[in-house]
C-alpha cells in the first residue's frame, strides 16, 4: 500500500474508533473520555488519570496503541488491523485494553 493509501485507510479507522468511543460511552459505566489533540492522535482518559493513546504511524504504515498493560503495533492484513504479536483485530483489542484500564466493561462497535 503507498503512503495516500495508508493515510486514508488510518484517518478512516481513527474516525471509526472515535464514533466507538461516542457509542460506548453512552452504554458502559466506566469513566472516561476521549479527545483528539492532534490529527492521528486519540487520547483516552481514565478517571484514575491513566491514558490510552492510539495514532497512526506512517513510516511503518501501522495504528500505534500505547495503555497501561504496553505497546501495540496493528498492521492492515488486506482486510482488518491486526497486532503484529498475537494477530488480535484492533477493536477487539482496543475493548479488551479499555475494559481493563477502566475496570468496566467497554465493548466498542465492531469488536468480535
Amino acid at each position: 500500500m503507498n503512503e495516500s493509501e495508508f493515510d486514508t485507510l488510518a484517518e478512516a479507522t481513527l474516525t471509526r474508533i472515535e464514533a466507538a468511543f461516542e457509542a460506548a460511552l453512552d452504554d458502559s459505566a466506566a469513566e472516561l473520555d476521549f479527545e483528539t489533540p492532534s490529527p492521528g492522535v486519540i487520547d483516552v482518559s481514565f478517571a484514575d488519570g491513566s491514558h490510552i493513546i492510539i495514532n497512526r504511524h506512517a513510516a511503518a504504515q501501522e495504528i500505534w496503541v500505547a495503555a497501561r498493560s504496553g505497546g501495540f503495533h496493528f498492521r492492515w492484513d488486506g482486510s482488518v488491523w491486526r497486532d503484529t504479536r498475537d494477530g488480535a483485530e484492533l477493536m477487539t483489542a482496543l475493548s479488551r485494553l479499555v475494559s481493563a484500564q477502566a475496570g468496566a466493561a467497554v465493548l466498542l462497535d465492531g469488536a468480535d
